[in-house]
């Protein structure tokens, strides 16, 4: 096959361009599409169709930018209620490619519209390929409670029954899934790799192999491992079905000198800044938000700022290249009131007179020789754990810390001491910068674990109740 993988890491998903000939076809792009026309381009390959597996949660689908860049049309499930001009699809349709054949395989379970794209060759009868989007994932399959506990019962039922279907196909078909490792919408930690084949998951995924148990047993086996989403999921499938606002490429906010960002933050926008833990802690803009810009950004300001709010940022050295993938990956999501940068940085905000705050840092290996020898003087620390309920359960906790996932701390801000130093860690650091900034801002005596975390405790650990999870 002539496959080209595109892995958008930060949401941890794959996109796909097949060719045949000089045309080809999109499957589940993201809204910077730009990228994948660029590559098609320059391989001298015409776009002609942009397939969609589902209603995207995680992400804003690109189908409606790859069409106004080349004219593509786009294929999407019929039973997706798009609200744009689209071809819609239902199981059993049939597209052609070249020398490919595309069939539509209804695979509802990870949403109800969900379909996969079976690819055939004509001189082969059986699929020598299958774009699984949600379905069929590499190590897990896709999670069934994105849309809430209405439809889950009824969804986990469905990715059963799809994934039986799945199951029919030989084993040397190649799974080409869209969702994979760093993916919130997986139903447990898929694995590291992007393609697999039928063969292999049928004896290396153990989500998979339960498709032949009872449904309590597969529900169990599903939903039992999952993590929390961010809150942004939300606002993702009715954008998706309304087509998202097409932007025709990348443009960068403006820079903002320091009296211009502190007036934009004082009429709302919120402040994040994308620098290192370290840096954050030494100086930062009071009030602003530490998110460090690697492959999870966005994901947690979706999580900790509200959608649509506007936003300015702080951004490390090289300006342009960090600023275009801090707004990039916010684009992806739908943040597109980025108001602009801070020119100068932190050093230009402090060389003008503005004020800075800042915070001390530790690492767990320091405070386990501290405990060790001794050294901890007063009252115990106070430890605040910010990873996510799912981690307590399966990998204890620290004796009588406070748990707060970093995603809900805003909201109970309250329930923090204000009298007392608040040790603040996860399972290596950089949640607890996200959490040691919401405490600073709020006014929290703060110290932050930017080394290690909650794993590499020696004292011993206790294990959560059941009702401690959800």
């Amino acid at each position: 096959m002539d496959l080209e993988v595109f892995v958008t890491r930060g949401l941890g998903d794959s996109s796909y361009l097949l060719a045949s000939g000089r045309e080809a076809v999109l499957v589940d792009p993201q809204r910077d599409a730009w990228r994948f026309v660029a590559a098609a381009e320059a391989r001298g390959l015409r776009i002609v169709r942009v397939l969609e597996t589902h209603v995207h949660n995680d992400y804003l689908s690109g189908a409606l930018e790859t069409h106004a860049a080349t004219g593509a049309e786009i294929a999407a499930p019929a039973r997706g209620r798009y609200e744009f001009e689209h071809r819609a699809v239902d199981d059993g349709d049939r597209l052609e490619l070249g020398e490919y054949s595309l069939t539509a395989l209804a695979t509802p379970g990870h949403t109800p519209e969900h379909l996969t794209w079976l690819v055939a060759e004509a001189a082969t009868p059986n699929p020598v390929a299958a774009f699984t989007g949600g379905s069929l994932l590499v190590g897990s399959v896709g999670r069934t409670d994105l849309l809430g506990p209405a439809l889950t019962t009824a969804l986990t039922h469905d990715q059963q029954r799809s994934l039986r279907r799945l199951a029919e196909l030989p084993d040397a078909t190649r799974i080409l899934p869209t969702h994979g490792a760093g993916s919130f919408c997986s139903a447990g930690p898929p694995a590291r790799g992007r393609t697999t084949t039928l063969g292999d998951e049928r004896t290396g995924n153990p989500t998979f192999a339960a498709v032949a148990s009872d449904q309590a047993t597969f529900r169990e086996r599903l939903l039992g491992a999952s993590g929390l989403v961010p809150a942004y999921y939300a606002h993702m499938a009715a954008l998706n079905r309304r087509g998202p606002r097409i932007l025709r490429g990348y443009r960068p906010p403006p820079a903002l000198d320091p009296a211009a960002f502190a007036a934009a933050a004082a009429g709302g926008a919120r402040v994040v800044d994308s620098r290192d833990r370290i840096a954050f802690a030494a100086a930062h803009v009071p009030g602003s938000l530490n998110i460090e810009l690697d492959e999870t950004f966005a994901g947690y300001v979706g999580w900790l700022v509200p959608f649509g709010a506007p936003v300015v940022v702080v951004v490390a050295e090289p300006t342009a290249a960090t600023l275009e993938e801090a707004t990039t990956q916010l684009l992806r999501i739908g943040y597109e009131r980025v108001l602009g940068w801070l020119e100068g940085g932190v050093e230009g905000w402090q060389r003008t007179g503005h004020e800075v705050r800042g915070y001390p840092t530790t690492t767990m290996d320091a405070i386990n020789a501290s405990a060790q020898a001794g050294l901890e003087k007063g009252p115990e620390p106070y430890y605040l754990d910010v990873r996510q309920p799912i981690e307590w359960r399966d990998e204890g906790t620290i004796p009588g810390s406070q748990r707060i996932f970093v995603g809900d701390l805003p909201a109970r801000l309250a329930e923090v001491p204000g009298d007392r130093p608040v040790t603040v860690l996860c399972r290596s650091g950089a949640r607890a910068a996200i959490a040691a900034s919401l405490l600073d801002a709020a006014g929290r005596d703060v110290r932050l674990v930017a080394r290690g975390g909650v794993p590499g405790w020696t004292g011993g650990f206790e294990t959560p109740a059941p009702d401690g999870v959800r």
